[in-house]
């Protein structure tokens, strides 16, 4: 293992990353009792150096933020680290490569942990003793140093493996070009808004029920974002479809939603009545999504099978090409808008998938 250092300032690990065009990055963070995740150690491989950046101990981080902004990132299954990331200082890299993503579109198994893919490149055995450390707890011990400092050792080594299969296979570009959709900050973004999207159980609902439904999400998710704790903790999701089915006119009948903590009526009781009676409106013209007819099934089957015959031309899993779910959301929307047909997907695949859609 290469050597590793605990930074106890974040400017400490500056001089590190001199020179430097690229770096590996990974997080640990704790999210049980919080909305947002809590960034607890930052590991970046530089070169031949391990930093462990300890962000609990040390509030100026700015120019180390501002400088690894500058780098490309190596990062296994980027999403969650980009998350907490850009939540905790407002940040992404100038550009992505994603090994995960790389290794799918090599041929590996999709959705590959980081340890088996260290073992498929190297043969190297990581172990997985401490996936449910408490990170924010301090001092860290030297073993849990140890343990965050080896998911980025390898990172480089990977990058650069991986991107000599994929140039010589002609698919570098659609690596970096597919991680490179994992820089949208509105991934990362929370929107009170669109809250009721996340709300599965409000599918089926329609008219007034919707409507609240969707006021009390947004309500609840402005709450959790404030207070920065779960929504669950705020209100459970069964508790929220409860009150938007029955559409309680007071107290006395709030009261009577089953699970409604006492200390949320007591203390948010009247402003749920208030949302519950914002609900009489017009909802937009929204409809449950239905079922596919027979012709859609039929259509959703032919561009599945494409998919998957290109795939196997390709040595690849139908997924990396187009998900089912984007699959059906084109057949059942009526809206190519997905991944499936832009960029690398759109002359591959994507343009066929189109008239497949128009006909």
């Amino acid at each position: 293992m290469s050597s590793f250092t605990l930074m106890p300032k974040a400017a400490d690990a500056l001089p590190g990353l001199q020179g430097c065009r690229e770096v590996g990055i990974d997080t640990e963070f704790m999210r049980e009792r919080t909305f947002f995740a809590e960034l607890c150690l930052l590991q970046v491989a530089a070169g031949e150096q391990l930093l462990c950046v300890d962000p609990l101990l040390d509030d100026e981080q700015d120019s180390l933020w501002q400088r690894l902004s500058e780098l490309e990132w190596v990062v296994h299954s980027a999403r969650q680290d980009l998350e907490v990331i850009y939540q905790t200082a407002g940040v992404l890299p100038k550009t992505l490569f994603d090994t995960q993503v790389a290794a799918a579109l090599a041929g590996h198994q999709p959705q590959i942990g980081y340890a088996g893919l260290v073992k498929l490149l190297f043969g190297v055995e990581l172990p997985k003793t401490h996936t449910r450390a408490n990170w924010a707890k301090r001092p860290l011990e030297e073993k849990l140093l140890k343990y965050a400092a080896e998911d980025v050792e390898y990172l480089l080594p990977a990058r650069e493996r991986l991107a000599e299969t994929l140039d010589g296979l002609g698919r570098l570009d659609w690596a970096i070009a597919d991680s490179k959709l994992l820089l949208d900050t509105s991934l990362y973004t929370a929107d009170p808004t669109t809250a009721i999207d996340r709300l599965k159980g409000a599918r089926g609902f329609r008219g007034r029920r919707r409507n609240a439904a969707a006021l009390l999400a947004s309500w609840r998710e402005r709450r959790a974002i404030d207070r920065n704790k779960p929504r669950q903790w705020i209100l459970k999701d069964s508790v929220l479809l409860d009150i938007a089915y029955k559409l309680p006119k007071s107290r006395t009948q709030l009261k009577g939603i089953e699970d409604l903590p006492p200390a949320v009526l007591k203390r948010s009781g009247d402003e749920l009545i208030e949302l519950v009676g914002q609900s009489d409106r017009d909802d937009g013209g929204y409809r449950p999504p239905a079922a596919p007819d027979e012709a859609q099934k039929a259509l959703l089957g032919k561009m599945q099978a494409r998919v998957a015959a290109v795939a196997g031309e390709l040595g690849l899993t139908s997924e990396v090409i187009a998900s089912k779910k984007e699959l059906s959301a084109a057949v059942m929307l009526g809206k190519p808008d997905s991944r499936v047909f832009q960029s690398w997907r759109k002359p591959l695949i994507g343009d066929e998938l189109r008239s497949m859609l128009e006909r």
